[in-house]
């Protein structure tokens, strides 16, 4: 997510709470940029969790198990 379509998802945000509001288009332009940056933030969190690693007291170092769904 470059810092670009961040600034574009923040400019449409604060033109949303404007009396114009936002025009059809700039109402899908904003939903395709806000499901973008959640997969990110998905994608960046799952990479940190599958390089995390527990240290138990005895120094062993264990990488986190995957949850099961149910």
């Amino acid at each position: 997510m470059t810092d670009e379509k961040i600034a574009r998802i923040n400019a449409l945000a604060k033109k949303s709470r404007t009396p114009e509001g936002l025009t059809a288009e700039e109402k899908a332009e904003q939903a395709s940029l806000r499901r973008e940056y959640i997969d990110a933030m998905k994608g960046s969190l799952k990479k940190q969790l599958d390089n995390t690693v527990v240290v138990d007291a005895n120094g062993n170092r264990m990488p986190l198990k995957q949850k099961r769904k149910q």
